[in-house]
């Protein structure tokens, strides 16, 4: 537990939430600043900064929540959609420090923009790709 962290201060209850559901590792709980009615967080109980930072098993039970929790947030608010996403980083969007995945209930009358609508994409040609691939090879 990280004492300054907002995340943990809602699993120890010092702050209330709405909970939606919690296991022994994970806590998912309605985003105070939602983007639709039923916008979901799934975080780990403990404190990790980024999702490479869990531990394998820890990963585990965050993505169970979010597997178990992404049809029934769709369902409760009649959502036939929902985006599922990590912002990974402060550069990536990441405002709390503390692994997060949101559920965002979807509709058709919400502009539909894909994941693609947030970058201007890359034009990278095949030599580059493969030494991209490589290079994720290598370090992991």
């Amino acid at each position: 537990m990280s004492e300054d962290c907002i995340f943990c201060q809602i699993v120890a209850g010092d702050i209330p939430s709405h909970t939606v559901a919690e296991t022994d590792t994970a806590y998912a709980f309605l985003d105070v600043n939602p983007f639709a009615r039923g916008h979901t967080l799934v975080i780990p109980k403990a404190h990790h900064e980024r999702v490479g930072d869990m531990p394998a098993d820890l990963a585990g039970d965050v993505f169970e929540l979010v597997n178990e929790l992404t049809p029934a947030v769709e369902s409760a608010v009649d959502a036939p959609a929902s985006t599922v996403a990590f912002n990974n980083g402060e550069a990536a969007g990441q405002e709390v420090p503390h692994v997060h995945c949101h559920i965002v209930p979807r509709f058709p009358e919400d502009g539909g923009r894909p994941i693609h609508a947030l970058f201007a994409g890359a034009d990278l040609d095949d030599d580059e790709m493969a030494e991209a691939a490589e290079a994720i090879r290598e370090a992991r």
